[in-house]
């Protein structure tokens, strides 16, 4: 049997991934059955554009349910790891520069499962967080991007 993938998520993550699904469940479930009830109503199925898109729908809905089912069996919360404060580590912020003079960006990095850059978290997966895990408030570290290599100058964690 194959051992399946561990999701490493905070216990935020996790809670909103919960809702996602009981959500998915409960009431996106219904409304697509109602779709394709009143899709079937229109008539011969073969040409009934309503009916497939609904199909579509519902299989893209029980896909979701089955994957956040995954994700959710397969959790594993990222605890805060108080005793090593200034050491970049999952669920952690970083605020970091790019050198020579870059600017100050801070992200949380979290797991794949909850990544979203647009609200300042990024993968653990990612280039960015593979280099910056494990290093210290003040070390200089270079990151291979599909951009090229940078340099950052870690200025705090928290």
């Amino acid at each position: 049997m194959a051992v399946e993938k561990s999701y490493y998520m905070t216990i935020e993550g996790k809670e909103k991934l919960e809702k996602e699904l009981e959500y998915l469940k409960t009431d996106r479930r219904q409304e697509v059955v109602e779709r394709i009830k009143i899709a079937r109503d229109f008539g011969d199925l073969s040409e009934n554009s309503e009916y497939d898109a609904a199909k579509d729908e519902q299989a893209f809905v029980e896909q979701r349910i089955t994957q956040l089912e995954k994700m959710i069996r397969n959790a594993v919360i990222i605890e805060n790891d108080e005793a090593n404060a200034n050491i970049v580590s999952l669920g952690k912020s970083v605020t970091f520069a790019e050198l020579p003079n870059g600017e100050e960006e801070t992200y949380t990095i979290v797991g794949s499962a909850e990544a979203d850059p647009f609200e300042g978290k990024i993968s653990n997966d990612s280039p960015m967080a593979k280099s910056l895990i494990g290093k210290e408030v003040g070390s200089e570290v270079t990151v291979s991007t599909p951009g090229g290599d940078i340099q950052v100058k870690i200025i705090k964690v928290e």
